[in-house]
């Protein structure tokens, strides 16, 4: 049964079964039932769509260098505090400048960043996870996805129009689920992540749990660099109109890349090809 279908079916107005259990007896993930785009005015949304292209290429630019950029190069009028709020909505976080990281303390990590200097060497030793911002025909959807570093390979991923730490839990649960538990978790110092809703399902399955310094996106750069593919070859080539299009379309998308989508690092292979053959081997 199709995603639109089982959406269908759903009775919010069904006292006797919550969203949540209805959801479950269709095999559906909550978070698709809220396909529904979240919106700003026209003009935000436009300013939004130019953040996010420029971002990906400078993930340094903070809040007063963008307002810049917006106003010298493309020409608009906002102020800091319009930008500051657009950033909030679309959690992004500032990459420092190589200068800054010394004025870092050790005490601001919630938790270590355990991938300096560690080989990665088999299927399920570290995956990373993070959570973007995807602009939409009109309005505008977040993405959560896991990705296995040592394969590439998309684990799970979903799209919601809020960015709840139930979400980003229950993904991880599907991908443990399918596709066994890793060794090592790493994600930025998102409000998600460091939630004690999170971390207790980490904990419980005995994964390690690394996060990103501060200011240190790049320590993530794995599914970073999955976030530019995703958006440079899907995205902003065909704008999704609406939730369940924008569903349909990245599970096209992941099913190439996890598929077809051959990377020079894994020797010409496709993400599934290197996940599954070394996970036999090991």
């Amino acid at each position: 049964m199709s995603v639109e279908k089982k959406c269908s079916l759903i009775l919010p107005q069904y006292r006797k079964m919550s969203i949540k259990k209805q959801c479950q007896s269709l095999g559906l993930q909550r978070s698709s039932y809220y396909f529904k785009p979240k919106g700003e005015t026209a003009f935000n949304q436009e300013v939004m769509r130019k953040i996010d292209v420029k971002f990906l290429d400078c993930p340094f630019y903070g809040v007063a260098r963008m307002t810049q950029y917006l106003n010298k190069d493309v020409g608009y009028r906002v102020d800091e505090k319009r930008v500051r709020r657009l950033y909030h909505v679309m959690g992004l976080q500032t990459i420092y400048p190589k200068r800054n990281l010394s004025k870092m303390n050790v005490t601001d990590y919630k938790y270590p960043y355990l991938l300096k200097g560690l080989k990665i060497e088999r299927p399920n030793q570290v995956w990373e996870a993070d959570i973007t911002y995807i602009p939409m025909f009109r309005g505008f959807m977040y993405k959560f996805a896991i990705i296995d570093v040592f394969s590439r390979k998309i684990m799970a991923w979903s799209v919601s129009n809020s960015m709840t730490v139930e979400w980003c839990k229950e993904t991880v649960c599907e991908a443990i689920k399918e596709h066994g538990i890793p060794e090592i978790m790493n994600t930025d110092q998102g409000s998600q992540f460091t939630s004690p809703i999170f971390i207790k399902v980490l904990q419980d399955n005995n994964i390690r749990i690394s996060m990103d310094g501060k200011g240190r996106a790049l320590d993530n750069i794995y599914i970073e660099r999955f976030w530019r593919t995703l958006k440079y070859e899907y995205v902003y080539l065909n704008p999704p109109n609406g939730g369940i299009e924008l569903f349909k379309g990245i599970k096209q998308y992941v099913d190439f890349y996890n598929n077809e989508r051959r990377h020079e690092s894994l020797n010409y292979q496709t993400p599934n090809e290197y996940f599954y053959q070394n996970r036999n081997v090991s």
